[in-house]
């Protein structure tokens, strides 16, 4: 038996490149009293038999910079280990034969450039001059990335295992985890057999088995094993300088091995792979299924016509045939994060593409662990983006499902998936359905992106009191944006904006995360601007890093002098909750104990006015318990929408009842509800900043513009780290109204790279076409257009903007301050 120590300061269980990779970091870091578990040998459970693929173009900026991280260190680790991790930097191409694939091609190429990645597009001519064996008659274009390539598995894991022993690391191989001790929320330590390792720190970084490991310490991780099959064809002189290639269209991947070629691709009907217990042989694979892997071969050969002479009907005519089990996701993206349980971190759910970012992986879970935050904005993959639905089995496996199946096809911004819907709804959900409503989802929550009622009718309570369509200006078609913003896009966006601005507008918020907590001493020291004002009222704030970044935005208001109530964005309570109980404070999720109506426009006083007999008139961000129509309501003058109006505020049982009452009041004054894209509108004329896209971890207040936020003179986490900026948002309207930024399009100043856009779209209110960019700061502060002429990169070309003061609508904030009509 091996001889375990009685403690540890982290122990990492899985010994693939993921577990190998967060102990070298570890180590690098200076945590050198770390211990790797492993039940087979080293890289025996997925990571042998991956394809080895490192691709540094993704989907987000903090993908692709974790895996340019990786092709960056992947190259040195013999340098620094004495060992070769397999690393072949042959460039990769990426083709596009249909013209929305060629459209994608365009918007990655540009977003390639705000990641400063080596990157070009490439017509089918040049493409097949660097691999002569490829078909191009139908490629359109490709992107040719020179620092791609791909790797030995095995031999990364080797290198990865062998720099974290030069470091410091113990790596023991043949030992199981059997259980975990966990006291009060926390783990206290890691079981093998009898043995106890003490340790606070433990890191799941066992694939496919992290799912059944987190349960063993009562931790929740979807994770679902998806079988994925690729083949190897025996040699036919194929040049070991050949680049990698993927043909999403056709979903198929290939590259060399052994001077033959290695085919895989993502089949459109995959399979769970349900076992008790994941991965207790080493080196589990399938019995190949060349049925399920006909659609890719006969892709590959198309593109390869060379492969028609190597067969491929059947199994015995490859070399070989790699059938095995991946960890996935229910969104594709990794597990990153501390769990539920206090001290257990994950590393898993690598959706095929772990090998590539595994170097990435290691240095964010190593700055995580020893510094509390990754350098990185990694909430995409924070494993907390998740709430208790993810608990589900079934839940976890139907979107896993979908998103393997559809991992290949173009990804449209507002397309919306299917799987798994509905599951969490408002009270006032049937009556949505009834008015028409085009439903998007989030963190499971049916929300509403607009509603397409055909025509007014009646009010009435029982059938949801349906408002009139029109748009206020034409039939609103005229106003669709150009390319992919105009795709999944509706006039009723535009009515619903119009609405806002002349009567009112209703919005179902319901879904936003609401957290009660207790204590102000330790809220204030976690907020940046100062919540000791009186009971009633209402404060946005910032809760920063120890580097000054955003780590949440959100409301919060005083409901008594030691309570408190935190609103903020539909996905982000599981992830704010944790931040806060990091820091010491009680915190309760009660999202789903109210509902949550915001009713906004001119004309919101009148309507509120005859369901209420309260005073309506309390000041702007002040809050107020006040009854409307036999509904408790607590009432907050805040707005997102740069209108006058409330929040509203109810028990989730009068929820249905007060959005009958609400719309019926409504109707007679032009009031008509209203879906998240038209408030996206709106909050962008507003110049209000949204988590995850114009301020993150890595953006800190000062940079965001939101000073106002700050309270002078007040001690905070990450106060010290507030210096002078070197760039600062702005706001950009574009000369071409038409040209409709989603977000990532890079934006250069006298035609040099400067920076992307973190989030666009049109405005309604003021006819404009809104795009917000962080720009560097000049001498002359942070409020002065930087010289040179501003474009940004739209649908394939480059369209110039103007540097504009904010906000672009009420300036002044009239509309927000005073009562309508002062």
């Amino acid at each position: 038996m091996v001889e375990l120590p009685a403690e540890a300061q982290a122990v990492v269980v899985g010994g693939g490149v993921a577990g190998c990779s967060v102990a070298y970091h570890l180590a690098r870091l200076g945590w050198t009293d770390v211990i790797l578990l492993e039940q087979h040998g080293l890289t025996e459970g997925t990571t042998w038999h991956s394809a080895g693929f490192v691709g540094q173009l993704r989907s987000t900026v903090t993908q692709t910079r974790m895996i340019m991280y990786s092709a960056g260190l992947y190259p040195e680790l013999r340098e620094l280990t004495g060992l070769d991790p397999g690393w072949h930097g042959v460039g990769g191409l990426r083709l596009a034969t249909t013209a929305e694939r060629h459209e994608e091609l365009l918007r990655q190429a540009g977003a390639a450039e705000t990641y400063g990645l080596d990157m070009d597009l490439v017509s089918a001519r040049e493409a097949r001059d660097m691999l002569p064996l490829m078909e191009v008659g139908d490629v359109r274009a490709a992107l040719w990335l020179p620092g791609d390539g791909w790797l030995d598995p095995a031999s990364l894991g080797r290198a990865l295992a062998a720099g974290a022993e030069k470091l410091g690391a113990r790596i023991v191989t043949g030992v199981q985890v059997t259980g975990f001790d966990v006291r009060d929320g926390r783990v206290r330590g890691v079981r093998v057999g009898e043995h106890v390792i003490a340790t606070g720190t433990v890191v799941n970084a066992a694939g496919a088995a992290a799912g059944r490991l987190g349960r063993l310490a009562g931790a929740d991780i979807p994770i679902v094993p998806i079988r994925h099959q690729y083949v190897v064809t025996r040699p036919f002189g194929v040049p070991a300088s050949t680049p990698t290639v993927r043909d999403p269209d056709n979903i198929v991947y290939f590259r060399e091995e052994d001077g033959g070629i290695l085919v895989g691709g993502y089949i459109r009907t995959p399979q769970v792979w349900q076992a008790a217990e994941p991965l207790s042989e080493p080196r589990t694979l399938f019995e190949p299924d060349m049925g399920k892997f006909a659609e890719s071969w006969e892709s590959a050969r198309r593109r390869l016509p060379g492969l028609g002479e190597t067969g491929g009907q059947d199994a015995a005519d490859f070399a070989k045939v790699v059938h095995g089990p991946e960890a996935f996701t229910p969104d594709g993206e990794f597990l990153l994060g501390e769990t539920a349980v206090a001290g257990l971190w994950v590393a898993a759910g690598f959706c095929v593409h772990g090998l590539a970012a595994a170097g990435g992986v290691g240095k964010v879970m190593a700055e995580w662990i020893v510094d509390g935050t990754p350098e990185y904005d990694v909430f995409g993959m924070d494993v907390r983006r998740f709430g208790a639905h993810a608990r589900g089995a079934r839940w976890a496996r139907a979107k896993a499902l979908d998103s393997y199946s559809k991992y290949y096809d173009v990804v449209y911004p507002g397309e919306e998936r299917t799987a798994a819907r509905p599951l969490r709804r408002s009270p006032a959900y049937p009556r949505h359905l009834a008015l028409g409503a085009e439903f998007g989802e989030k963190a499971g929550w049916e929300r509403v992106n607009w509603f397409a009622a055909p025509a007014p009718a009646p009010a009435s309570a029982s059938t949801g009191a349906a408002v009139a369509a029109g748009d206020g200006d034409g039939d609103g078609e005229e106003f669709r944006p150009a390319g992919w913003a105009g795709r999944f896009w509706s006039p009723a966006i535009r009515a619903e904006c119009l609405a806002a601005r002349d009567a009112a507008a209703l919005f179902d918020q319901t879904s936003f995360a609401k957290l009660e907590i207790t204590g102000l001493a330790g809220l204030q020291r976690l907020c940046a601007n100062d919540l000791d004002r009186p009971v009633g009222s209402v404060v946005y704030t910032q809760l920063l890093n120890e580097r000054g970044g955003i780590e949440a935005d959100v409301t919060v208001t005083r409901l008594a002098a030691d309570r408190f109530r935190m609103v903020t964005g539909t996905a982000f309570g599981v992830h704010d909750a944790a931040w806060l109980r990091r820091h010491g404070l009680d915190v309760r999720d009660v999202t789903s104990a109210h509902a949550c109506y915001c009713l906004w426009g001119p004309k919101a006083l009148e309507v509120l006015g005859e369901l209420s007999d309260d005073d309506l008139t309390f000041g702007y961000m002040r809050a107020r318990e006040i009854s409307v129509a036999n509904v408790p309501v607590l009432a907050q003058r805040v707005t997102f929408a740069g209108e006058f109006g409330w929040e509203l505020y109810c028990p989730t049982e009068y929820g249905l009842t007060l959005w009958d009452v609400l719309t019926e009041a409504g109707a007679p004054h032009g009031a008509r509800p209203a879906g998240y894209r038209a408030l996206d509108c709106l909050r962008l004329e507003k110049g209000y900043r949204v988590w995850g896209l114009d301020i993150t971890p890595e953006t800190t207040p000062l940079e965001a513009g939101l000073g106002f936020a700050v309270a002078a003179g007040k001690d905070f986490v990450g106060r010290d780290a507030l210096t002078a900026p070197r760039r600062s948002l702005r706001c950009l309207v574009l000369a071409d109204p038409r040209q409709v930024c989603l977000g990532g399009e890079p934006v250069r100043v006298d035609g040099v790279p400067a920076s992307r856009v973190t989030s666009g779209g049109y405005g309604h209110r003021v006819d404009r076409s809104i795009a917000y960019a962080y720009l560097p700061v000049g001498e002359e502060g942070p409020d002065a257009a930087p010289p040179g002429v501003v474009e940004v990169g739209v649908n394939g070309g480059w369209v110039p903007a103007e540097i504009a003061a904010e906000p672009l609508y009420d300036p002044g904030n009239s509309r927000v301050r005073h009562l309508p009509g002062a």
